[in-house]
């Protein structure tokens, strides 16, 4: 069950440069993900559902490391940012999940993120270089649930130690083990 709680709702315009080196206005988050009226606070199911998602399905740990801070599982996969350390807000995670960041290593989970101008304002014609393939696309709730479980378990948690990898997994794990007592 979700409670929603008042959000005074900021609009961010920001710059994207496109590979080409072309500037373009990147429309407010509301228009790429709705209108923004309200947060919500997650459920544990929601949260527990997210992180599957991040684990499994989308992979992320590949990149960003289990922990999501940067310390990625594979050294063929490209770097991935510390997402404990991010400084977006949901809104920009949401984009950058759905529409990628087209030049870096970070792909677009919406299947059809450069087919009509959804991301920033760009079709797959106006990117340099091709995205990189997702390992799987994700469903519109799907990124809100990887989202939620980010801003509540990851976004400005600090670096992982022994007590937030527990809690993290909602339980000791070998994972933790790396972390003093």
């Amino acid at each position: 069950m979700r409670r929603t709680l008042p959000l005074i709702a900021v609009s961010i315009v920001s710059l994207a440069i496109p590979a080409n080196g072309a500037r373009v206005t990147v429309p407010p988050a509301e228009a790429l993900v709705g209108p923004i009226s309200s947060a919500q606070v997650p459920d544990t199911a929601d949260v527990a559902e997210g992180m599957r998602l991040y684990l499994q399905k989308g992979d992320c740990q590949a990149c960003h490391g289990w922990a999501a801070d940067g310390r990625k599982m594979d050294s063929q996969m490209p770097d991935g940012s510390n997402l404990r350390e991010t400084r977006l807000d949901r809104a920009r995670l949401i984009t950058t999940i759905k529409c990628g960041r087209p030049g870096t290593g970070m792909p677009a989970f919406d299947k059809l993120a450069y087919t009509d101008g959804r991301c920033y304002g760009m079709k797959q014609t106006d990117l340099k270089s091709p995205m990189p393939d997702p390992p799987a696309t994700f469903q519109q709730r799907e990124i809100e649930l990887l989202v939620d479980f980010l801003l509540q378990k990851v976004v400005g948690k600090g670096p992982m130690d022994r007590a937030k990898c527990i809690e993290f997994w909602g339980s000791e794990v070998d994972a933790c083990a790396e972390f003093r007592k």
